[in-house]
Parts: C-alpha cells; sequence; structure tokens
C-alpha cells in the first residue's frame, strides 16, 4: 500500500474539517479505494499510486474551486469526487450553470430565475449603469446585490455600495427610538437581508467594519467619488429629481451603477416628484445605459403577492 500526504493550502482547514465531520466524512465515502486521514492541514491518503493520484488531481480541483468561488458543500464535494467525475471550475446545479450568479451560505444557489433577471445578468455585462423597476418580489434588488457581491468576490471592484432614500412610508423618523442610525436601519434593513443571504455572518460584519461594504442613506452619498465599485440605488422611486442627479453623478471610474424601483410604491407628496420616472425618461437613449421593466410575470415571492399586486392596481 502507498501512501502520500497531501497539504491543505487554498481552503481553510476548518471549512474542511467542520465540528461535526459531515465534510471529511463524505470524503471518505466518495472516495472508497483510498485511506482518508487528517492531521491539522494535511491530508494523509493511503491506497494504490493510481488511485492515490487520482484523488491528488481531484482535491487540487476542489481547491480551487473553493478559491475562485469561496463555496464549499457536500454537493461541490459530490461533484469533485464523484464516480462520473465533475470539472468544478465550471460549477452545474442539476446540469445547468448558465443562470448561476453565484454561491451563498451553506451552499446555497443564487441565479437568475426569471426571463427578466437573467436580462438584468446579461445588461449587467454590458452597461455601467442600469435602471431596473419593477413590483415588489420581483427579485431586481436581490439581484443586483448578487451581481454585486459576486463583483467583489472575483476582486473586479475594490467595494459595494449600497444605499436608498430614508423616506418614511407611514411612521415618522423622528417618532422612531434611538439614534440617526438606529432610526435609519429599518430603512437599510432589506439591504442587510439580503448580503446575508450570500456573504457569512463574520465576514459580512469585517467587510462592513472596514468599508468594503458600505450600505448608508442616500443623503450620504452626497459630495463623493464613487469609483471601483458596485453601487446600487433601491427604492429609487422615492427620490427626487434633484436627489438622483446628485446619485447618478458621483459614478466614478470602473463603477457600475445598479438604480431599482417601483414606480407603483411611490411615498413623496406626489408621484410626478418621482426622480426615477424623470431620470428613465431622460436617459433611455443613451448609450451604456440599460433599463429593464420587470412585471408581474417575476413575482417570485408568495404566490399571493401576484394577486395583491393586482388587486392594488389603479
Amino acid at each position: 500500500m502507498n501512501e502520500k500526504s497531501i497539504e491543505i493550502t487554498k481552503i481553510d482547514p476548518r471549512e474542511l474539517l467542520d465540528p461535526s465531520g459531515v465534510n471529511i466524512e463524505t470524503l471518505s465515502r466518495l472516495c472508497p479505494k483510498v485511506k482518508l486521514v487528517v492531521r491539522g492541514t494535511k491530508i494523509r491518503v493511503l491506497g494504490a499510486e493510481a488511485d492515490i493520484n487520482d484523488f491528488e488531481r481531484r482535491f487540487g480541483a476542489l481547491e480551487e474551486y473553493v478559491a475562485k468561488y469561496g463555496h464549499l458543500s457536500k454537493e461541490v464535494l459530490a461533484q469533485t469526487f464523484g464516480s462520473v467525475g465533475v470539472d468544478v471550475t465550471q460549477p452545474t446545479e442539476k446540469g445547468d450553470d448558465k443562470d448561476l450568479i453565484l454561491y451563498g451560505n451553506n451552499g446555497n444557489v443564487v441565479k437568475a430565475r426569471t426571463a427578466n433577471q437573467r436580462k438584468l445578468v446579461e445588461m449587467f455585462e454590458e452597461n455601467d449603469l442600469i435602471f431596473a423597476v419593477g413590483p415588489a418580489g420581483s427579485g431586481k434588488t436581490y439581484t443586483a446585490i448578487a451581481l454585486a457581491v459576486r463583483e467583489l468576490k472575483e476582486k473586479r471592484i475594490r467595494r459595494i455600495i449600497l444605499t436608498r432614500p430614508a423616506v418614511e412610508a407611514g411612521e415618522k423618523l423622528g417618532f422612531l427610538p434611538g439614534d440617526m442610525k438606529e432610526k435609519l436601519d429599518p430603512y437599510l434593513q432589506p439591504l442587510y437581508d439580503a448580503l446575508g443571504d450570500m456573504i457569512p455572518s463574520g465576514k459580512l460584519s469585517k467587510f462592513i467594519e472596514e468599508g468594503t461594504i458600505q450600505i448608508a442613506p442616500l443623503a450620504y452619498m452626497r459630495g463623493r467619488t464613487l469609483d471601483n465599485a458596485a453601487v446600487i440605488l433601491d427604492e429609487a422611486q422615492n427620490t427626487t429629481h434633484s436627489q438622483i442627479k446628485m446619485f447618478l453623478t458621483r459614478m466614478g471610474r470602473n463603477a457600475k451603477f445598479i438604480v431599482t424601483g417601483d414606480l407603483t410604491q411611490v411615498d413623496l407628496p406626489k408621484s410626478s416628484d418621482s426622480g426615477l420616472c424623470m431620470a428613465i425618461d431622460r436617459l433611455s437613449s443613451v448609450d451604456g445605459i440599460g433599463i429593464i421593466k420587470f412585471g408581474k410575470g417575476d413575482i417570485i415571492r408568495h404566490p399571493l403577492v401576484k394577486q395583491i399586486v393586482d388587486a392594488f392596481k389603479e
């Protein structure tokens, strides 16, 4: 019987050898022709030379995959070490990865699920500024945040900036408890929720602390130049004409801007005050700007949401 020691270099050993032992047990089950003994940052592999070499090759592919996508799960192990074998540098889900955006926490697949979500992904590759408008629950903001996280993971940008106007929808800021940050956080919570699906909580906290990910009210954007960043303005229907002009003129070099909103949910005194409607009208013919309109068919929340949207149409 031959033996070889393989150093774990590109995967956090704690992730591979989690406390429950699920991953290493899965690995052993998928590789019955070799015996695996793990000590610290090394895997001791015992078996026939050809089987050891095959394991080493596949483990190297696994490390490359984790280094690129930051994701490890039983499904990925099965793809890598299954009897048929899959090239994990081209990850698949049920044999088809064309809609994949990224892998989120616990191996959850984040992908484009409707035709317009796919169109948003395609537009993101071709345009530096995109307007995505449509009803609640159509996934426009979630898809936009997923694209921003992917850009950060693949190091095409240095930071993500998420913002939205702090406009009251029935409850006044002054009556909410706490300091200004605590008053504003409820407006920004949907953005935290989406990020929490895609980035582990510890890493997300570190990114926010370091400023790699910034979540702030729209008023905090004034005077800044936003370069090397993916920037998302959410709930843009509640921006005034001057606010959206201020935001759009923050665009710096190597920046991607996505503006999302729902023109049926304007909380400003008059819907005609909405800067989003004005901006789409004036910029629709400008090269480098993409505009996509989501519809009822894109709603992926509870099935009742589609009926609620219909019921409240004027």
